[in-house]
């Protein structure tokens, strides 16, 4: 190319440049620039958690008005939207609290937490503990609810991702893999909850002990025996409950009764129906009207269908695949072990306990019981989730680069502040 072509080449570009235009390579190259910051799992898992949350404080304030107005006597519809607030309030300060949290502290807390889990999921089998459809497992102190297995979730994600990290160079021999982390630590776990008879619960620990085994990398050969016997652990507790054969027999569809256990299926599906493609309108759910059962804790994800139609739960869909993706980020990024299996066994904890919840609501899973994780109506679920979502964060701030590109971005409230006209010096 000639010199007097070549100029007139170099003015356009640098017009463009000038005027920040870039070609389509060039965008979609500082797009995927940008993703690939050090600070994008932070900040992407925290925005996902804070608009679940949010999400999920304005569909319980609409699926609980009906019953909290019933409860007061017409008195005021915010029941249990007040106490879903203070959760979420107390689950925010878990999450900045958990985030602050060094990695070596994660590991020192771990056998502690667990044990003060299973201390408390003990006292459920004294007159403190509470019964609720046929599961025991709540305790009731006071004016406060508790489920102890919730906290036990958060114990026996740490203790796994310490025991399986100490042991990950011998982990290809059975028993090293069994003791001591499946016996006695899971199987004491697991089993202090099928005392109280929750299977929902149980699937979803199940869930949290394959995931753990497998980013710790035990040989798949050893999944296959641990998948048939919790599976037969499985149908056992299931044909020795009336109550789950009940909704086994829902499932497949040989009990219709609609003023039975088939009540809260059918109305479920009456209320996905009834939002069609673009729902009937935030607030203005039918089912809501003491037909849906537990419209405003298990159920919630029928109403949110209902209100906000097939948008609304394509966007709660695409939060908990992103909430997914993030978590699957830093398990690639992360060179410490115990930070790969730790956030393994959370993502498997919340991805599992929202397939469960969503199969059962649209009909693709029996209804077992588990609440939809930041969504649902319920304290113990809210606040673990959230401060394991702030352990998560703690470990993206890990990430090379993160930690330092955070302290030299400058708070919100000094960013607002900056605004404000400073004081000039006196002459």
């Amino acid at each position: 190319m000639s010199s007097a072509t070549a100029a007139p080449a170099r003015a356009r570009t640098a017009s463009r440049a000038a005027d920040g235009s870039t070609d389509a390579p060039g965008r979609f190259g500082g797009w995927f620039q940008r993703l690939d910051s050090p600070v994008t799992s932070y900040y992407v898992l925290l925005s996902v958690t804070v608009v679940l949350v949010v999400i999920g404080l304005i569909m319980v304030l609409s699926a609980s008005s009906v019953k909290s107005l019933v409860q007061t006597d017409n008195a005021t519809p915010y029941v249990f939207f007040r106490k879903q607030l203070q959760f979420a309030a107390m689950g925010a300060v878990a999450i900045i609290v958990a985030s602050r949290v060094p990695l070596r502290v994660w590991k020192a807390l771990s056998l502690p937490i667990l044990v003060g889990a299973l201390f408390l999921q003990l006292l459920v089998f004294t007159p403190l503990g509470v019964s609720v459809n046929g599961n025991r497992n709540w305790l009731a102190l006071g004016p406060i609810s508790l489920q102890p297995s919730e906290f036990a979730k958060v114990g026996l994600v740490l203790v796994g991702a310490t025991v399986l990290t100490a042991k990950r160079k011998l982990l290809g021999r059975l028993r090293h893999v069994i003791i001591p982390f499946l016996v006695p630590v899971a199987a004491v776990t697991i089993g202090l909850v099928l005392l109280g008879h929750d299977l929902g619960t149980v699937m979803v620990m199940g869930g949290i002990v394959a995931a753990l085994l497998f980013a710790a990398g035990v040989p798949r050969r050893m999944f296959v025996y641990g998948g048939a016997l919790f599976g037969a652990l499985a149908v056992t507790m299931v044909l020795t409950s009336a109550n789950r054969l009940q909704r086994f027999d829902v499932w497949l569809g040989k009990d219709t009764n609609p003023y039975g256990g088939y009540r809260q299926t059918l109305h479920g599906r009456y209320a996905l129906a009834d939002g069609g493609w673009w729902g009937v309108g935030l607030g203005a759910s039918r089912e809501k009207w003491q037909w849906l059962p537990e419209a405003h804790n298990d159920f919630i994800f029928a109403i949110l269908g209902e209100e906000l139609g097939l948008p609304g739960t394509l966007v709660l869909l695409g939060l908990f695949c992103a909430l997914a993706l993030v978590c699957y980020r830093i398990v690639l990024r992360t060179n410490d072990t115990f930070v790969r299996i730790a956030t393994a066994g959370v993502m498997a904890w919340i991805v599992c306990q929202a397939t469960i919840n969503i199969g059962a609501v649209i009909g693709l899973l029996p209804v077992i019981g588990v609440p939809l994780p930041l969504v649902s109506y319920g304290g113990s679920s809210l606040m673990t989730t959230m401060f394991a979502l702030g352990m998560l964060l703690s470990f993206a701030r890990q990430e090379p680069g993160c930690r330092e590109a955070l302290s030299a971005k400058p708070s919100v409230v000094r960013r607002s502040l900056a605004v404000l006209p400073g004081r000039r010096g006196r002459r």
